[in-house]
């Protein structure tokens, strides 16, 4: 059987100083799958854009800024992510320069300056755990992972990187 995911973009943007990363607290509608939990920032690309475009969209959607400097932290494959089981692929990007004033909130929730070393005490999505080390690193090579997901839960987690 043919892999066809669903194409998302997900962003983790940094203060100027790289301390702090602005979070979505999914907190605005109690029917969200994702509801209480801080996540990036992003979502599904369109049929007719780029991984690129789709990510500067969403952000401009999503937080009203423009991304002036990303980088492609890493892939991840999630097959069954979705909430009928639906396979999804990520492109996770950092944003370490960005223009614009945040907006406070949007229809999913607030925007919030979270600093990097509290995230992880966060309520998120359990596989974010496994991942985010390798986003917050700025050392760290790009990565490329896959992350099964069966019942909401992550059941695996392994991920490569390419020699420099």
């Amino acid at each position: 059987m043919p892999f066809t995911p669903i194409l998302a973009t997900l962003g983790y943007i940094f203060s100027p100083d790289g301390r702090e990363v602005l979070l979505i607290h999914r907190n605005a509608r109690t029917n969200d799958p994702h509801f209480g939990k801080y996540n990036g920032l992003g979502g599904k690309l369109e049929r007719d854009e780029d991984v690129v475009a789709g990510f500067h969209r969403e952000i401009r959607e999503e937080a009203g800024i423009s991304c002036d400097e990303l980088n492609l932290a890493g892939t991840i494959s999630w097959p069954g992510f979705g909430k009928n089981g639906e396979d999804w692929f990520g492109f996770i990007f950092r944003v370490t320069h960005w223009s614009g004033t945040p907006f406070a909130s949007n229809p999913e929730g607030a925007l919030e300056w979270v600093p990097v070393e509290r995230v992880m005490t966060l309520p998120l999505w359990d596989g974010d755990r496994f991942f985010l080390p390798l986003v917050f690193d700025p050392a760290a090579p790009a990565f490329h992972g896959v992350m099964p997901y069966q019942g909401g839960r992550p059941i695996c987690w392994s991920y490569s990187t390419l020699p420099r």
